[in-house]
């Protein structure tokens, strides 16, 4: 799974009249990262062996659906298909499949779950860093293979279907999100109404902490050191996630190459810190943080702004960092003291 965590996964948690906060902390191993599960309440209230079945079942289930480590997965049988033709899925890939493809068209490409290929030849697949970076022939010839719009979706008799046979997809970039958004359902199926999620940065919060306070999650810094936080904010109800490429990158004469690859040039994006979002649904910003990560922040607020979307960039400029933010973070998501996070519109 692609590196694009910038949140601190830990809670900020207080201590309250001498006692301990009670809670149920569950984690393991999921998707080539990690989940963190926390669930406020005692021993008493809360079924901790219901909690892990349901976190199992949900994480199996989506791998055998949309892991592209497993060959039988039903992406990855989509994947290795040469038909043009339409192929059945299942009615959850179909799902994930039309939400990334209207982010795709809604940022005019930014956002591309068939750009894996051009990872890969920038060195950022399974083989590593490349002896000789890509030429421009051989860019040219793979974008002729990669693009949102050589990809159909029907969720009505779920399928999807190629345009050309060497097309594939990687659901990486909205899968920890959309199992984020399962797991919250089947928690408040189970009566939980107080609990943070998190699947390899993808974080959601519902309720209240075992203090009785708004989940607390802070964003780091995009700095290619020891994790610190920059920002603390408070949850109610939401989502955040964050997209960056300060630590997942290689250097080549003096230059460095980022993992974010833009799909509509096929070059890697300059750095320039990280962009967090804010909402309701942990799929949609999971594929929108990537998005505006390669549109940059001016391209980036304008169109987060045009669609409403709370969205912050975290700029580095040498050793100074600064903050700019659309409208909707700007008036909706504060930080842990209360005040307003924006440094500049």
């Amino acid at each position: 799974m692609l590196t694009r965590i910038a949140l601190l996964a830990s809670l900020l948690l207080f201590a309250s009249c001498g006692r301990a906060p009670r809670e149920l902390v569950l984690s393991g191993p999921t998707m080539g990262t990690t989940y963190t599960v926390k669930v406020a309440g005692s021993p008493q209230t809360v079924d901790a062996e219901a909690v892990r079945r349901t976190i199992d079942d949900v994480l199996a289930l989506i791998d055998t659906q949309m892991s592209t480590y497993r060959a039988d997965s039903a992406l990855s049988r989509f994947n290795a298909t040469r038909s043009t033709d339409w192929v059945d899925v299942p009615a959850e890939v179909a799902r994930v499949i039309a939400l990334g493809q209207e982010i795709s068209r809604r940022s005019d490409g930014a956002f591309d779950m068939t750009v894996a290929p051009l990872i890969r030849v920038w060195g950022f697949g399974p083989s590593g860093e490349p002896e000789q970076l890509p030429t421009d022939e051989q860019l040219a010839a793979i974008r002729r293979e990669v693009g949102y719009s050589l990809l159909d979706v029907r969720e009505d008799t779920p399928a999807l279907r190629k345009h050309t046979p060497e097309l594939t997809i990687d659901v990486n970039g909205i899968a920890p999100g959309y199992a984020v958004d399962v797991l919250a359902a089947r928690f408040a199926a189970l009566g939980l109404r107080d609990f943070m999620i998190d699947i390899g940065g993808e974080v959601l919060a519902r309720g209240r902490n075992a203090n009785g306070v708004a989940w607390r999650i802070a964003v780091e810094r995009p700095q290619d050191t020891e994790p610190t936080p920059y920002k603390i904010l408070e949850l109610h109800d939401e989502s955040v996630t964050t997209s960056g490429e300060y630590r997942h990158y290689f250097e080549r004469e003096g230059r460095r190459y980022s993992h974010t690859i833009d799909p509509r040039t096929g070059q890697p994006i300059e750095s320039h810190g990280s962009v967090v979002v804010v909402g309701n649904s942990s799929a949609a910003i999971d594929a929108w943080a990537t998005a505006m990560n390669v549109l940059g922040p001016d391209a980036g607020v304008e169109l987060a702004d045009r669609e409403g979307l709370a969205v912050m960039y975290v700029l580095a400029e040498g050793s100074t960092l600064r903050a700019r933010t659309s409208a909707a973070f700007e008036r909706n998501v504060r930080s842990v003291e209360g005040e307003r996070v924006t440094d500049e519109r």
